[in-house]
């Protein structure tokens, strides 16, 4: 590792949010930011990928490096960040590592694991449900495409979003955590 490489500081968070398409990481991801404020930058996959390069999630594409950079500068400029995609693990794996590997802070990776029919149920409900069918999304599913990372924490379908942005809030110590009862 290069001094070059290194990013952050001991106080900045990176909080990776990966998951299929509609198993909630956009909303999620809002969420985390808008309840911490200032100082939190949001890097969105799609937005990075589809918007600004309009580019197929392909290997070899530059979203991988254009995310990676965001990030850096982000995280070089003292703002915690959190990193939100499919990220689909043999595609992004590398980048997420690096960027774990060099980020001088706290870095938190979560993955929801939500099923293909909970995923296909949730699509009806997104805005963007007109955008793509149940077809698309069947073929773009990776059932627990975990990147294999130690302390990769895996989201259960069954975690409403209030309380998936409460666990993350909690894991990364972004927020104190609550008096024990009794």
């Amino acid at each position: 590792m290069t001094v070059d490489a290194v990013v952050g500081s001991s106080e900045t968070k990176l909080l990776v949010i990966r998951g299929n398409s509609g198993s909630g990481k956009s909303s999620i991801a809002r969420e985390v930011r808008q309840r911490h404020g200032r100082g939190m930058a949001l890097v969105e996959q799609d937005y990075l990928r589809r918007v600004v390069l309009r580019e197929r999630d392909v290997d070899g594409g530059l979203a991988p490096e254009l995310i990676s950079q965001t990030v850096r500068l982000a995280l070089r400029h003292g703002y915690h960040v959190v990193l939100e995609g499919i990220f689909i693990s043999h595609r992004y794996g590398p980048m997420i590592s690096a960027l774990r590997r060099d980020h001088r802070g706290d870095t938190h990776v979560f993955y929801l694991d939500v099923s293909l029919e909970e995923t296909l149920r949730r699509h009806t409900l997104r805005p963007q449900a007109s955008e793509f069918t149940a077809e698309d999304m069947r073929g773009w599913y990776r059932p627990r495409d975990l990147l294999g990372l130690p302390d990769e924490m895996v989201v259960p379908e069954s975690s409403s979003l209030g309380e998936t942005v409460a666990f993350i809030q909690y894991t990364a110590g972004l927020v104190a955590p609550s008096p024990a009862a009794g």
